[in-house]
């Protein structure tokens, strides 16, 4: 049995108020960007590769998360998706000067975090991910 895992981050953990709202989110993103690897949900949580959300109980989360894009055309996907399943533009797809070639798309989800798609320019990849063989 292979498992595959990022290089840097285990998990992220984000805590929502309205579990259904963030479902139909983030089905939609990641369904548009072609990251429901690994996807999983229970009565009060729900999973997607190193993603994991659940209900709130106190708190909840404040964070910006960004999605890695294979291109500029999933970024767009990205933001179309994300604005239909109820996200709030917070900067429309387009080049973005952090670096040369960053070109990215930004919107609120239901909770207010700060979910990004972005795409570095072209690049080739040593991994797609990283396997770790489990005993």
């Amino acid at each position: 049995m292979s498992h595959h895992q990022g290089r840097l981050i285990d998990h992220i953990h984000i805590r929502v108020k309205d579990l259904e709202a963030s479902k139909r989110f983030y089905r939609a993103v990641l369904e548009a960007m072609d990251l429901m690897h690994g996807y999983g949900e229970g009565d009060n949580y729900f999973y997607a590769d190193e993603l994991y959300v659940d209900v709130a109980e106190d708190k909840i989360s404040h964070i910006h998360l960004a999605f890695q894009a294979k291109d500029k055309d999933v970024v767009r996907k990205f933001y179309e998706a994300a604005i239909g399943a109820g996200g709030k533009d917070n900067g429309k797809p387009g080049p973005r000067n952090y670096h040369p070639g960053y070109y990215g798309a930004f919107v609120f989800d239901p909770d207010g975090n700060n979910i990004e798609a972005v795409w570095h320019g072209a690049a080739k990849r040593s991994a797609e991910s990283v396997i770790i063989d489990l005993e």
